[in-house]
């Protein structure tokens, strides 16, 4: 059973977030949840790394009960996570992030004194028309339901996935701004390809671990695959998980959360 455990926290911007950990003890992981999703979008890994772990997780902008619902740019959001991060007042051991969120801790790794970096299924690059022809078309069509319907389709899909990721969802989808989704395209000049985040893995200067789904389902596609593993150095450890989807830290959880923990000890090399 999930025991909340939240605070508000300021940003540097004048607006706030809300931060919800998991665990007492031990190292401190934060986690950045992707589009569409928010801080209880982590309560499953949090509540099973509690024993070992503290999991603090955040909302985004636009997203959960942050606050604010922009600027929705990068910079922006690699800024907001440094002032959680900063917040915490102790020293954190990793950063993990899924799809946007994954860019934001890849970058967040060389701003902050994290010690190492998780990025789930990473969203660093997208080509000029993908997002309006694919991401903001689905969230357009979301938007478009009435709140029974959202959540009526919610507990259809979410089927097979317990009840802690059935409420974590409904959270975020209960509290999301979709002007912020769509903010989100135009602030960063994504449907003109200015998405491209790539070069931030090059060299990597601490142990990142690049967790992608299935290649039909990833939005890090074979040739970006190959480019972490030619170009990310001698820190990066790249795993695919086949058969999982975008969302693999939810859909194959089972299989992430070992390849996560000797990661997070220092045994994924």
């Amino acid at each position: 059973m999930e025991t909340l455990n939240e605070r508000r926290v300021a940003l540097s911007d004048g607006s706030a977030t809300t931060l919800q950990q998991w665990g007492e003890r031990g190292p401190i992981v934060v986690a950045v949840h992707g589009l569409g999703s928010s801080r209880r979008g982590w309560a499953r890994l949090g509540e099973r790394l509690a024993p070992q772990l503290r999991v603090v997780a955040y909302d985004q902008r636009g997203h959960g009960d942050h606050s604010a619902s922009g600027p929705m740019t990068f910079e922006r959001s690699v800024a907001d996570l440094a002032d959680v991060v900063a917040a915490l007042g102790e020293p954190v051991d990793a950063l993990i992030g899924h799809s946007w969120g994954g860019a934001v801790v890849v970058a967040g790794g060389r701003r902050t004194d994290a010690a190492r970096v998780v990025a789930v299924d990473p969203m660093l690059q997208l080509g000029p028309g993908v997002w309006s022809e694919s991401v903001l078309r689905e969230f357009e069509t979301i938007a478009a339901q009435s709140p029974q319907e959202r959540e009526a389709a919610i507990r259809r899909s979410y089927t097979a996935l317990p009840e802690i990721e059935v409420e974590a969802k409904l959270h975020a989808v209960r509290r999301l701004r979709f002007d912020a989704v769509a903010a989100l395209g135009d602030d960063n000049g994504i449907d003109a390809g200015d998405w491209d985040l790539r070069a931030l893995v090059h060299d990597y200067p601490k142990p990142l671990l690049v967790a992608v789904a299935d290649p039909k389902r990833s939005v890090v596609p074979p040739a970006q695959r190959d480019e972490i593993r030619a170009r990310g150095g001698a820190h990066v450890t790249l795993e695919v998980f086949e058969g999982a989807s975008h969302s693999l830290q939810r859909d194959a959880f089972e299989r992430f959360v070992p390849v996560l923990e000797r990661f997070l000890d220092g045994r994924s090399r």
